[in-house]
């Protein structure tokens, strides 16, 4: 396939002129050094995107860069034999939108070993509603069952439960037979999260205690906020359960003790996407593509934009005024 001189790309500048993004015309030249051209399907927003995007979080390593820490399309250029034109493959985190370009763009140039064939059982579409969000969830999953979380210990609760890594993980961790109590400071999106597979839904003020332990009432969890309501979780998971810590939406502060590590055996987990090993990444999107493959992503992508819509995604995102996933489509 013929690459285009000029394309579309949404890139991110930091200079004398001051920090500012916006859609611009590019060419393959402009961008990154790589060995695999992709024409992009697909890409998503996540929370780490509207900061890159707004100058809000300092994100990029480097400028200009295209932003978007996802994406998946099609093969048009390969210097690798494992992939040849016409692939469908995606690329999540791995530096995109931090030390080179990302997503954000008609065609990217990436290096392919980043890059990972779209699983049987996932469309493109569906790989980016997933995304950087999807692989989170579903690597908190994975390392929690790695060290012993089973339902008899308890619920899971998922804080920050109507954002895309929230969303997703309501969803997969009930396919996987656990009962799940999501945590929410937005009541108007109960049902949405009852829809998803939470058998409770619960206000922030269930997570409020601030005592070094409490009485047990999870098995563990997924916690997205940080701050006090992870303490609190802490507190209150019962012994020898899991809490994976995913974001810090509130605060990346923790201020707790070890009583509930060396009386209660309770372990903390950390879930770091972007540098996850190859094989783990390639089991975790198998995993995606079949048995942990979320039953509700239409329900989860609540919101489809093309690069012109942004802008004003992230300022949306920003003022907290969003749930679920955002799809990047070209």
């Amino acid at each position: 396939m013929t690459i285009p001189t000029r394309f579309s790309g949404f890139r991110i500048h930091n200079d004398a002129a001051g920090y500012r993004s916006g859609v611009e015309a590019l060419g393959v030249d402009d961008l990154c050094a790589g060995d695999l051209v992709i024409r992009v399907a697909h890409s998503s927003v996540n929370y780490k995107d509207a900061l890159a995007g707004t100058g809000e979080g300092k994100i990029l390593r480097r400028f200009p860069l295209v932003g978007g820490i996802d994406v998946a399309g099609h093969v048009v250029a390969s210097e690798n034999p494992a992939f040849r034109e016409g692939d469908a493959v995606l690329v999540t985190g791995c530096g995109l939108s931090e030390t080179r370009d990302g997503g954000y763009s008609e065609y990217a140039r990436i290096e392919s070993r980043w890059a990972v064939h779209v699983p049987n059982g996932l469309s493109l579409r569906e790989s980016m509603i997933l995304g950087t969000a999807g692989f989170t969830a579903a690597l908190a999953l994975y390392r929690m069952l790695d060290n012993r979380q089973s339902p008899e210990l308890g619920p899971l609760a998922v804080t920050g439960a109507t954002g895309g890594v929230g969303s997703i993980a309501v969803d997969i961790f009930t396919r996987a037979g656990f009962e799940v109590h999501a945590i929410s400071g937005k009541p108007e999106h109960a049902e949405y999260l009852k829809q998803l597979g939470a058998r409770e839904v619960l206000g922030r003020d269930a997570l409020a205690a601030g005592r070094p332990m409490e009485s047990t009432r999870f098995g563990g969890g997924l916690d997205n906020v940080g701050g006090p309501m992870l303490a609190s979780l802490l507190a209150q998971t019962s012994p020898y359960g899991n809490v994976a810590s995913a974001g810090l939406a509130a605060s990346a502060a923790l201020d707790t003790t070890v009583m509930p590590f060396i009386i209660r055996g309770v372990s903390l987990l950390g879930v770091a996407s972007a540098g996850t090993a190859r094989d783990i990444r390639d089991e975790i999107w198998t995993r995606l593509a079949s048995d942990w493959k979320p039953a509700n992503l239409e329900l989860i992508c609540t919101q489809e934009t093309g690069l012109d819509g942004l802008a004003e995604v992230f300022a949306n995102m920003l003022r907290g005024g969003s749930h679920g996933r955002t799809l990047v489509t070209f």
